[in-house]
Protein backbone atom coordinates (compact mmCIF):
# COMPACT_ATOMS: atom_id res chain seq x y z
CA UNK A 1 0.00 0.00 0.00
CA UNK A 2 1.13 3.52 -0.79
CA UNK A 3 -0.22 6.67 0.80
CA UNK A 4 -0.96 9.59 -1.49
CA UNK A 5 -2.10 13.16 -1.01
CA UNK A 6 -4.33 14.43 -3.82
CA UNK A 7 -4.41 18.18 -4.43
CA UNK A 8 -8.07 18.93 -5.11
CA UNK A 9 -9.86 22.11 -6.19
CA UNK A 10 -13.60 22.66 -6.40
CA UNK A 11 -16.34 25.20 -6.80
CA UNK A 12 -18.56 24.54 -3.81
CA UNK A 13 -21.79 26.09 -5.09
CA UNK A 14 -23.55 22.78 -5.81
CA UNK A 15 -22.29 20.89 -2.76
CA UNK A 16 -23.13 20.57 0.90
CA UNK A 17 -19.45 20.99 1.69
CA UNK A 18 -16.45 18.70 1.57
CA UNK A 19 -17.55 15.99 4.00
CA UNK A 20 -20.03 13.20 3.23
CA UNK A 21 -23.47 13.84 4.73
CA UNK A 22 -26.79 12.03 4.67
CA UNK A 23 -29.32 13.25 2.10
CA UNK A 24 -26.92 15.82 0.60
CA UNK A 25 -24.32 15.82 -2.19
CA UNK A 26 -20.74 16.48 -1.04
CA UNK A 27 -17.40 16.85 -2.79
CA UNK A 28 -16.02 13.86 -0.88
CA UNK A 29 -18.88 11.67 -2.08
CA UNK A 30 -18.25 12.60 -5.72
CA UNK A 31 -14.53 11.90 -5.41
CA UNK A 32 -15.12 8.59 -3.60
CA UNK A 33 -17.45 7.35 -6.35
CA UNK A 34 -14.82 7.94 -9.02
CA UNK A 35 -12.01 6.34 -7.02
CA UNK A 36 -14.15 3.26 -6.33
CA UNK A 37 -14.82 2.79 -10.05
CA UNK A 38 -11.14 3.10 -10.94
CA UNK A 39 -9.60 1.13 -8.10
CA UNK A 40 -12.30 -1.43 -7.37
CA UNK A 41 -12.29 -1.44 -3.60
CA UNK A 42 -13.80 1.06 -1.25
CA UNK A 43 -11.33 3.90 -0.93
CA UNK A 44 -11.20 5.85 2.33
CA UNK A 45 -10.52 9.55 1.82
CA UNK A 46 -9.48 12.06 4.47
CA UNK A 47 -9.49 15.77 3.72
CA UNK A 48 -7.13 18.35 5.18
CA UNK A 49 -10.21 20.05 6.61
CA UNK A 50 -13.91 20.65 6.15
CA UNK A 51 -15.46 23.31 4.01
CA UNK A 52 -19.10 24.19 4.59
CA UNK A 53 -21.98 24.26 2.12
CA UNK A 54 -21.26 26.59 -0.80
CA UNK A 55 -17.62 27.24 0.17
CA UNK A 56 -14.93 26.83 -2.49
CA UNK A 57 -11.41 25.39 -2.42
CA UNK A 58 -8.47 26.29 -4.59
CA UNK A 59 -6.32 23.83 -2.66
CA UNK A 60 -7.67 21.01 -0.56
CA UNK A 61 -5.49 17.97 0.17
CA UNK A 62 -7.06 14.51 0.34
CA UNK A 63 -5.35 11.42 1.74
CA UNK A 64 -5.84 7.99 0.15
CA UNK A 65 -4.13 4.59 0.38
CA UNK A 66 -3.77 2.49 -2.78
CA UNK A 67 -2.32 -0.89 -3.65
CA UNK A 68 -1.88 0.23 -7.26
CA UNK A 69 0.54 2.96 -8.28
CA UNK A 70 -1.17 6.25 -9.00
CA UNK A 71 -0.04 7.55 -12.40
CA UNK A 72 -0.64 10.46 -14.75
CA UNK A 73 -3.01 8.22 -16.72
CA UNK A 74 -5.10 7.65 -13.62
CA UNK A 75 -5.07 11.37 -12.91
CA UNK A 76 -6.43 11.99 -16.39
CA UNK A 77 -9.18 9.39 -15.91
CA UNK A 78 -10.15 10.78 -12.50
CA UNK A 79 -10.64 14.23 -13.96
CA UNK A 80 -12.58 12.91 -16.94
CA UNK A 81 -15.02 11.20 -14.58
CA UNK A 82 -15.40 13.94 -11.99
CA UNK A 83 -18.01 16.70 -12.40
CA UNK A 84 -16.77 19.85 -14.10
CA UNK A 85 -16.68 21.76 -10.82
CA UNK A 86 -14.21 19.36 -9.13
CA UNK A 87 -10.60 18.82 -10.21
CA UNK A 88 -7.67 16.75 -8.95
CA UNK A 89 -4.71 18.91 -9.87
CA UNK A 90 -1.82 16.79 -8.67
CA UNK A 91 -0.84 13.83 -6.53
CA UNK A 92 2.03 13.28 -4.12
CA UNK A 93 3.49 10.18 -2.53
CA UNK A 94 3.91 10.64 1.23
CA UNK A 95 5.20 8.41 4.00
CA UNK A 96 2.75 5.92 5.46
CA UNK A 97 2.37 7.84 8.76
CA UNK A 98 1.45 11.14 7.13
CA UNK A 99 -1.99 12.52 7.90
CA UNK A 100 -3.66 15.07 5.63
CA UNK A 101 -5.55 16.65 8.50
CA UNK A 102 -3.22 16.56 11.48
CA UNK A 103 0.10 17.14 9.69
CA UNK A 104 -1.04 20.44 8.20
CA UNK A 105 0.88 23.30 9.81
CA UNK A 106 -1.33 26.11 8.50
CA UNK A 107 -4.34 26.87 6.34
CA UNK A 108 -5.01 30.07 4.43
CA UNK A 109 -8.43 31.39 3.43
CA UNK A 110 -9.60 34.35 1.39
CA UNK A 111 -12.99 35.99 1.67
CA UNK A 112 -13.79 37.88 -1.52
CA UNK A 113 -16.27 40.76 -1.72
CA UNK A 114 -17.16 42.49 -4.96
CA UNK A 115 -18.37 46.06 -4.61
CA UNK A 116 -19.67 46.20 -8.19
CA UNK A 117 -22.25 43.77 -9.53
CA UNK A 118 -20.36 41.41 -11.82
CA UNK A 119 -22.17 38.49 -13.54
CA UNK A 120 -18.85 36.72 -14.09
CA UNK A 121 -18.20 36.62 -10.35
CA UNK A 122 -21.71 35.52 -9.39
CA UNK A 123 -21.47 32.66 -6.89
CA UNK A 124 -17.73 33.28 -6.44
CA UNK A 125 -17.90 36.51 -4.43
CA UNK A 126 -20.19 38.24 -1.99
CA UNK A 127 -21.78 41.22 -3.73
CA UNK A 128 -21.79 44.02 -1.15
CA UNK A 129 -21.79 47.53 -2.66
CA UNK A 130 -21.91 49.56 0.55
CA UNK A 131 -18.68 51.55 1.14
CA UNK A 132 -16.43 50.39 3.96
CA UNK A 133 -13.39 51.96 5.61
CA UNK A 134 -10.51 49.61 4.76
CA UNK A 135 -8.23 51.24 7.35
CA UNK A 136 -10.75 50.43 10.07
CA UNK A 137 -11.05 46.87 8.76
CA UNK A 138 -7.29 46.38 9.00
CA UNK A 139 -6.99 48.05 12.40
CA UNK A 140 -9.63 45.73 13.80
CA UNK A 141 -8.10 42.68 12.09
CA UNK A 142 -4.71 43.47 13.65
CA UNK A 143 -6.23 42.70 17.06
CA UNK A 144 -6.56 39.05 16.04
CA UNK A 145 -2.79 38.56 16.37
CA UNK A 146 -3.13 39.22 20.11
CA UNK A 147 -5.76 36.55 20.73
CA UNK A 148 -5.77 32.76 20.80
CA UNK A 149 -9.29 31.88 21.98
CA UNK A 150 -11.85 32.47 19.21
CA UNK A 151 -14.95 30.96 20.78
CA UNK A 152 -16.90 34.11 19.86
CA UNK A 153 -16.48 33.18 16.19
CA UNK A 154 -17.14 29.45 16.36
CA UNK A 155 -20.37 27.64 15.56
CA UNK A 156 -22.09 26.73 18.82
CA UNK A 157 -22.67 23.06 18.05
CA UNK A 158 -19.15 21.73 17.63
CA UNK A 159 -17.19 18.86 19.16
CA UNK A 160 -13.78 20.58 19.45
CA UNK A 161 -11.85 20.23 22.69
CA UNK A 162 -10.83 23.90 22.69
CA UNK A 163 -11.20 27.11 20.71
CA UNK A 164 -7.51 27.95 20.48
CA UNK A 165 -6.03 29.15 17.17
CA UNK A 166 -2.85 31.01 16.27
CA UNK A 167 -3.37 33.68 13.63
CA UNK A 168 -0.43 34.19 11.25
CA UNK A 169 -2.06 36.67 8.88
CA UNK A 170 -5.20 38.80 9.00
CA UNK A 171 -5.46 41.70 6.57
CA UNK A 172 -7.73 43.28 3.97
CA UNK A 173 -6.64 44.06 0.44
CA UNK A 174 -8.28 46.25 -2.20
CA UNK A 175 -7.87 44.80 -5.68
CA UNK A 176 -9.86 46.76 -8.25
CA UNK A 177 -13.54 46.24 -7.45
CA UNK A 178 -12.68 43.42 -5.04
CA UNK A 179 -12.16 43.67 -1.30
CA UNK A 180 -10.34 40.56 -0.05
CA UNK A 181 -9.79 39.38 3.53
CA UNK A 182 -6.66 37.23 3.84
CA UNK A 183 -6.45 35.06 6.94
CA UNK A 184 -4.00 32.28 7.81
CA UNK A 185 -3.78 30.24 11.00
CA UNK A 186 -2.60 26.93 12.35
CA UNK A 187 -6.26 25.85 12.58
CA UNK A 188 -9.76 27.25 12.16
CA UNK A 189 -12.98 26.62 14.03
CA UNK A 190 -16.23 25.75 12.25
CA UNK A 191 -17.69 28.89 10.72
CA UNK A 192 -14.85 31.02 12.08
CA UNK A 193 -13.83 32.92 8.94
CA UNK A 194 -17.38 33.79 7.90
CA UNK A 195 -18.23 34.93 11.44
CA UNK A 196 -15.09 37.09 11.54
CA UNK A 197 -15.90 38.67 8.18
CA UNK A 198 -19.52 39.32 9.07
CA UNK A 199 -18.47 41.05 12.30
CA UNK A 200 -15.61 42.99 10.70
CA UNK A 201 -18.00 44.33 8.06
CA UNK A 202 -19.86 46.05 10.92
CA UNK A 203 -16.58 47.76 11.84
CA UNK A 204 -15.90 48.76 8.24
CA UNK A 205 -19.38 50.30 7.99
CA UNK A 206 -18.81 52.32 11.16
CA UNK A 207 -21.57 50.49 13.02
CA UNK A 208 -19.13 48.91 15.47
CA UNK A 209 -16.05 50.47 17.05
CA UNK A 210 -12.70 48.72 17.29
CA UNK A 211 -13.12 48.71 21.07
CA UNK A 212 -16.49 46.94 20.68
CA UNK A 213 -14.85 44.39 18.37
CA UNK A 214 -12.22 43.79 21.05
CA UNK A 215 -14.98 43.28 23.63
CA UNK A 216 -16.50 40.56 21.41
CA UNK A 217 -13.16 38.74 21.34
CA UNK A 218 -12.96 38.99 25.13
CA UNK A 219 -16.50 37.71 25.75
CA UNK A 220 -15.92 34.28 24.12
CA UNK A 221 -19.61 34.15 23.23
CA UNK A 222 -20.87 33.55 19.67
CA UNK A 223 -24.03 35.53 20.42
CA UNK A 224 -21.92 38.65 20.92
CA UNK A 225 -20.46 38.54 17.39
CA UNK A 226 -22.16 39.53 14.14
CA UNK A 227 -23.89 37.37 11.57
CA UNK A 228 -21.84 35.05 9.39
CA UNK A 229 -21.00 36.34 5.93
CA UNK A 230 -22.49 34.27 3.06
CA UNK A 231 -20.55 31.15 1.94
CA UNK A 232 -20.05 32.08 -1.72
CA UNK A 233 -17.23 34.53 -0.96
CA UNK A 234 -15.09 32.06 0.99
CA UNK A 235 -12.16 30.14 -0.51
CA UNK A 236 -9.75 27.67 1.07
CA UNK A 237 -6.64 28.79 -0.82
CA UNK A 238 -3.65 26.99 0.65
CA UNK A 239 -2.77 24.18 3.04
CA UNK A 240 0.86 23.96 4.18
CA UNK A 241 2.72 20.86 5.32
CA UNK A 242 6.30 20.14 6.37
CA UNK A 243 8.23 19.81 3.11
CA UNK A 244 9.80 16.51 4.09
CA UNK A 245 6.55 14.54 3.90
CA UNK A 246 6.23 15.06 0.12
CA UNK A 247 7.98 12.79 -2.37
CA UNK A 248 6.75 13.46 -5.91
CA UNK A 249 6.83 10.39 -8.17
Amino acid sequence: MKRYFLEVAYKGTNYSGWQIQKNAVSVQEELNKVLKVLFGDKINTLGSGRTDTGVHAEQQFVQIDLEKDLTIDYLYKINRMLPEDISVREYFVVNSESNARFDAISRRYEYRITRVKNPFLFGLTYFYPRPMDVALLNNASALLYNYFDFQSFSKVKTSVENFLCTIYRAEWEERGDLLIFHVEANRFLRGMVRALVGTLIEVGLGKMSIEEFKEILDKKDRKAAGRAAPPEGLFLCEVKYPKEIFFKE
